[in-house]
């Protein structure tokens, strides 16, 4: 198998050509492999595995293995590794690109510096308020939106906002995220029966009326450097809430996000992707 290992503020990916005869085959390859791929210790090391495959629909269909083999709906940080590995690597040397996800069709726009890729602006799609779209599941919580709303996790009440961006996530504004024990917490929200099939969970302080920190708990991989649609799911709820304007800055450990939630709801994020090497397993 070749691949590209890549990574988006610190998100990190192996990328995978399935686009030739056998891609059937790399697809499978990918999931059964992405464990041992991703083992940071006796393996490649990544956050998950990513193949880029045909698609009826679109320019190309983006599949994404997390490090458990969980197969994710969408990945922010990923797709952008996504669209420079099309365009550097010589599948399609178009810099907008229309890609198929679990999450339906979304465009990317890449800007280019020394003839590659450098940023990617991603049209997100829209944020989805619907609890049944998240999915999440209060006790009394009817059809109404989950923000700020109360859950008891830990033996603690948070009050939590919940938005998917094709993939579901829990927003908990914190006062200190530096120092907050997301190894601990993480976890016990991501499997909290709230939410049906798991939840990112992303811990947010408020810097600005622009500008957050976050830190983030991702289903299936743990806490990640950074997480694309961790980043705009933030940006809505800080906006939701009154925290912050419709156009933030996200900072992750792994670096930078310009998130603008758009008055037709949907959501613009921009940011780096960066080749790290090649590679053959």
């Amino acid at each position: 198998m070749n691949f590209w290992k890549m990574h988006g503020i610190g998100n990190d990916f192996l990328l995978v050509d399935g686009t030739a005869a056998g891609g059937a085959d790399v697809v499978r390859q990918a999931r059964e492999q992405a464990v041992a791929l991703c083992d940071r210790r006796k393996g490649v090391g990544a956050d998950g595995v990513i193949v880029v495959s045909p698609s009826d629909v679109a320019d190309f269909r983006m599949r994404v293995f997390n490090a458990d083999a969980s197969e994710a709906e969408m990945c922010g940080n990923g797709i952008r590794c996504f669209a420079k590995f099309v365009h550097d690597g010589g599948l399609l040397r178009k810099t907008d690109l229309n890609i198929e996800t679990g999450a339906g069709v979304l465009t990317t726009r890449a800007t280019l510096r020394g003839g590659v890729v450098d940023v990617v602006e991603v049209d997100m799609g829209e944020a989805r308020l619907n609890p049944a779209d998240v999915p999440v599941e209060l006790e009394g919580g009817g059809g109404d939106p989950v923000i700020s709303q109360p859950l008891v996790v830990d033996g603690r009440i948070w009050n939590i906002t919940c938005v998917s961006m094709g993939n579901p996530h829990c927003v908990v504004f914190v006062d200190d995220v530096a120092a907050f024990p997301v190894g601990h917490i993480g976890p016990l929200f991501e499997n909290h029966r709230a939410f049906p099939r798991r939840t990112n969970t992303e811990f947010v302080q408020v810097i600005g009326k622009s500008e957050l920190r976050m830190r983030v708990w991702e289903r299936g991989s743990g806490e990640t450097m950074a997480c694309g649609t961790g980043a705009c799911a933030a940006a809505v709820a800080g906006s939701l809430t009154g925290r912050t304007t419709r156009d933030a800055i996200v900072h992750l450990a792994g670096g930078d996000l310009s998130i603008c939630w758009k008055p037709d709801n949907h959501v613009l994020m921009t940011g780096a992707a960066a080749t790290v090497y090649t590679g053959v397993v």
